[in-house]
């Protein structure tokens, strides 16, 4: 398997060499790791035991060869190499204010390989192998999985090069966040191609309401994966937002953020939809629109 996307802003197709990539396929793909040892990978204490590796000062002797080996542009970056206290503090840095310019009224929440479904239900005919997805289990609720039964959903995976923070996609008003404790499976396509119900039904998350001004209702989720310690909001609840505006960042690892709306509101980009449909993730950054705000 190899992990190829689109470019957005060049149109070329661009393949993905995770970190660790020998280990994904033998923990996703090989049935030794399945049954033996990936059951030990998606538990907490692994994750959380990393998480704290990284916090550590000692850890910023990772930073230099990680940048060097995933080719990061640390001209973005608020703090220089030497500025970091430990890789965690270098993995969630912070990007300068011109790094990324907000270019519409719906945009992209993070840096990241983005997929676009104009309705929820197109996810599991995408993601044909094993369990059934279904809204009310990722959402954790039956009466929320009712009022968004036709939403559109947008999923952004972000990989470890990747900027780790993550902003408000449009400006509303957002509720505090609801946390949804579970496992910590990783989000790269090894893992999600075969097991995307399990992925996301079951991987830690946190489930975020905006109203925009017009009172229509956007859901932003942002999903931790293997190694990611921790979820942090850097919002306040029931404060007005403009899209953009910092939401919150993931520790190490790779992550997600999945957005759901109503399609008959938020119009999608029709590049992001057509390259869906054609099995291939498109990589933006954020700030670059991906829809637009009807009405």
């Amino acid at each position: 398997m190899e992990i190829k996307y689109i470019n957005r802003s060049t149109g070329n197709i661009e393949a993905e060499t995770p970190p660790a990539e020998g280990l994904l396929k033998f923990l996703y793909s090989n049935e030794l790791g399945k049954r033996v040892f990936l059951p030990l990978i998606k538990r907490k204490f692994i994750t959380a035991i990393y998480g704290r590796m990284m916090d550590k000062k000692s850890s910023t002797k990772k930073i230099e060869k990680f940048v060097s080996d995933l080719n990061i542009d640390m001209s973005e970056s608020q703090k220089g190499m030497d500025e970091f206290t430990s890789f965690n503090d270098f993995f969630y840095r912070k990007l300068k204010p011109e790094a990324r310019e907000i270019k519409g009224d719906f945009v992209s929440p993070g840096d990241g390989r983005l997929l676009a479904f104009e309705n929820v239900n197109d996810v599991s005919n995408f993601f044909i192998k094993g369990r059934k997805f279904t809204l009310s289990d990722f959402l954790n609720s039956k009466d929320l999985a009712k009022s968004h039964k036709n939403s559109s959903m947008v999923i952004v995976r972000l990989a470890p090069n990747d900027y780790h923070r993550y902003h408000f996609p449009c400006e509303g008003t957002p509720s505090k966040s609801e946390k949804i404790n579970g496992f910590y499976y990783s989000v790269s396509p090894y893992a999600v191609t075969n097991n995307f119900a399990e992925v996301f039904c079951e991987n830690k998350r946190e489930i975020c309401s905006i109203k925009l001004p017009n009172q229509e209702e956007v859901l932003i989720i942002p999903v931790g994966a293997t190694m990611v310690g921790s979820i942090s909001s850097t919002y306040q609840s029931n404060e007005p937002v403009k899209a953009g505006d910092e939401m919150g960042y993931f520790s190490f690892g790779g992550s997600t953020v999945v957005l759901l709306f109503p399609s008959e509101k938020i119009k999608l980009s029709q590049d992001l939809l057509e390259n869906t449909k054609n099995n291939m993730e498109t990589f933006v950054k954020m700030g670059e629109s991906i829809g637009e705000v009807l009405g």
